[in-house]
């Protein structure tokens, strides 16, 4: 007897089936993150840090407080968001946060030398963000996988490392044959043109596609209980010291560079390579997870990239500079498949977004903090270096509480066996 998976009901296949639709919300899911808020403006942002500078001459304390800005606003918003997502579904909440997410991004191109004007547009787009990134993507994703979810979330993820990985190149590469302007307006047509039909399409949670009405499991705590869980502070204090090391030194990575001699487009090859690096962390690490414990992967992709930032601190010419920004990108790639991950096995899914949406108030207050200490560190003494190599040590410090979680249990497959049929050949 043979099977015949091309045969089977699409509502019958399982997460192991490359025919599942849940695959294909994964790809668009994909997509829709490598435009998303995450990626397109997190990691373009030390790309303008310089154009701006020059055209309004603004310091780079002030500029970085554009993204403090941005980082507060999304710290605040994130908790509503979630509990949205948790209450009306991922697609009402994506579709028109997208929206407004790429006309504000485009709207930077209208710039005029008035910081409020700056200030205002980054406040927008932090009040929409985390609607327009994988806080909002994973909530669909996570309806959909059990055992694979390591890998579904690894592919989403996977998105946030193409964009981090091309758009700085393509921002840079904007800017300097057309200016910063223009480069801000195809931004902006990108998360528009990309996101918003494939969100349309496809990113539905389970039991809201017509060949699969099997409901999702929807099991776990209430966010206050997960607000009273030692697991649930032991991820939040991590992610803050993460956050506040690796937006930092994202955001000064191009500028910081560049003062120690390496081309613009040198500069902008590293953030491409931190992207790369991210990518390949991502499927990387969400392969592991779904087969080790995720507090021990944890540590160890922190203390990597706590080894990166440490050798940024001393990088000088634009070898040591990629090198550095690979070992962060694993920090950054790794990071956005461990939170949610973790916070799915320790806590379901009945208030996922929500528990989510508090954790990412905690890492957005650090990724405010992150750009702003590094600017005001450089305008004091003229150097990163004193700064990143605390940085380094918090780093892998904190990547070391992640040994303090307890083992989780894995609740029940969402599947059930008699849900699987095989249809069979002679």
């Amino acid at each position: 007897m043979k099977l015949d998976q091309h045969r089977l009901p699409t509502s019958l296949l399982s997460e192991f089936d490359r025919g599942y639709y849940g695959w294909r919300v994964v790809l668009a899911a994909c997509f829709g993150v490598m435009v998303g808020f995450g990626s397109l403006f997190v990691y373009t942002f030390s790309v303008f840090v310089k154009p701006l500078g020059a055209e309004f001459g603004w310091s780079r304390e002030a500029i970085s407080r554009g993204f403090g800005f941005a980082a507060i606003t999304v710290a605040i918003s994130s908790p509503t968001l979630g509990r949205w997502l948790d209450r009306y579904g991922p697609r009402r909440v994506i579709l028109p946060c997208l929206t407004v997410y790429g006309c504000g991004i485009a709207s930077l191109a209208l710039l005029r030398p008035r910081l409020w004007q700056f200030y205002a547009t980054c406040i927008l787009l932090g009040m929409v963000g985390n609607g327009a990134a994988h806080l909002a993507y994973s909530r669909a994703i996570s309806t959909w996988f059990h055992q694979r979810l390591g890998m579904a979330l690894a592919f989403v993820m996977a998105g946030a490392g193409l964009g981090s990985m091309i758009l700085p190149f393509f921002a840079q590469t904007m800017i300097s044959r057309a200016g910063w302007r223009a480069a801000y307006l195809s931004l902006g047509g990108l998360a528009l043109v990309i996101g918003l039909p494939l969100t349309w399409r496809y990113v539905h949670e389970r039991g809201q596609v017509e060949h699969d009405s099997r409901p999702a499991l929807q099991a776990g705590m209430t966010w206050q209980q997960g607000l009273r869980s030692f697991p649930f502070w032991i991820i939040v204090a991590v992610l803050f010291v993460s956050s506040v090391a690796m937006n930092g030194t994202v955001t000064h990575l191009a500028a910081l560079l560049s003062d120690r001699g390496v081309t613009p487009r040198g500069a902008a090859l590293s953030a491409s390579m931190l992207g790369g690096s991210s990518l390949v962390a991502r499927l990387a690490v969400g392969w592991v997870l779904d087969r080790f414990f995720g507090a021990r992967v944890s540590f160890v992709v922190f203390l990597i990239t706590a080894a990166g930032i440490f050798l940024l601190a001393r990088a000088d010419t634009l070898l040591a500079g990629c090198v550095a920004a690979g070992l962060i990108g694993v920090g950054a790639g790794g990071e956005a498949d461990i939170t949610p991950y973790l916070l799915t096995r320790y806590f379901g899914l009945r208030a996922f977004s929500t528990l989510y949406g508090l954790s990412w108030t905690f890492y957005a207050v650090a990724g405010a903090i992150g750009p702003i200490i590094l600017g005001r560190a450089f305008d004091a003494t003229g150097s990163y270096t004193s700064l990143l190599t605390f940085l380094a040590f918090a780093t892998a410090s904190a990547g070391a509480l992640m040994l303090f979680l307890p083992r989780y249990s894995r609740p029940a497959r969402i599947e059930v066996a008699s849900d699987v049929v095989a249809f069979a050949e002679p």
